[in-house]
């Protein structure tokens, strides 16, 4: 997500210090889109639906489809950091101008890993997939139970969102290990976005109840009153 982010900024912001001012339909559309994602990270839903159609006001202006499925992209993304999986619709109107970066991180956060290239995705996600697919052609699947003793796949990504965005394309695949739910959590929580906590709390929250872990389910229920 971050490498995703950052060649977004790269399209629409390309100026440096000693090049002339950029366009103001760049620096007005990524102003536009950091505003989004935090909002919307953030829980604040009008806040945050007002500052993408003003992006999509200003990447209209170029009469670029390219640019606009990129930025359709990168919402949906920021919904799968939320589990938020409904299906990309604005993007999928656009994919056949999307650029083959962004079609492989279309299937990337969608799940669809089966025949998914790695070396097309941001770098952060290829061992990952990698280690994912590799995963698949084993036979054996482990009890859910068994999950508390995996350790951590999403450990190594480093940023903040991108991490978030990991897991909610992980999830859609095999369920996850208690390691890398909590981590999800403490990952929003550290950050103090909402919308994605209290999204991950509800996970946490009913895998330790299908444990009968009730002390712990009940710990986490607090935690999510106060988010709310």
């Amino acid at each position: 997500m971050k490498r995703f982010l950052a060649l977004t900024t790269a399209l629409l912001l390309v100026a440096c210090a000693s090049a002339p001012p950029p366009p103001e339909w760049q620096s007005q559309s990524f102003a536009a889109l950091k505003s989004y994602t935090a909002a919307y990270l953030r829980g604040n839903t009008r806040v945050a639906e007002v500052e993408f159609e003003r992006a999509k006001a200003e990447i209209a202006r170029t009469g670029r489809p390219d640019l606009m499925a990129r930025i359709e992209l990168l919402r949906c993304a920021t919904q799968v950091a939320s589990l938020v999986m409904d299906p990309c619709v604005a993007y999928h109107a656009l994919a056949q101008d999307a650029a083959f970066a962004e079609q492989a991180y279309a299937s990337f956060i969608a799940g669809r890993w089966d025949t998914l290239q790695a070396p097309h995705l941001p770098l952060h996600y290829r061992a990952l997939v990698t280690q994912t697919q590799a995963s698949m052609r084993q036979t054996a699947k482990p009890e859910q139970g068994a999950n508390a003793q995996i350790p951590s796949k999403l450990l190594r990504i480093e940023d903040p969102l991108a991490r978030l965005v990991a897991a909610g394309a992980l999830i859609q695949r095999e369920p996850l290990s208690n390691a890398d739910i909590d981590l999800a959590v403490e990952t929003a929580s550290v950050q103090g976005w909402r919308r994605p906590l209290l999204a991950w709390l509800g996970v946490q929250l009913k895998r330790n109840q299908s444990l009968g872990n009730t002390g712990a389910a009940a710990a986490i229920q607090r935690r999510i009153d106060l988010a709310l």
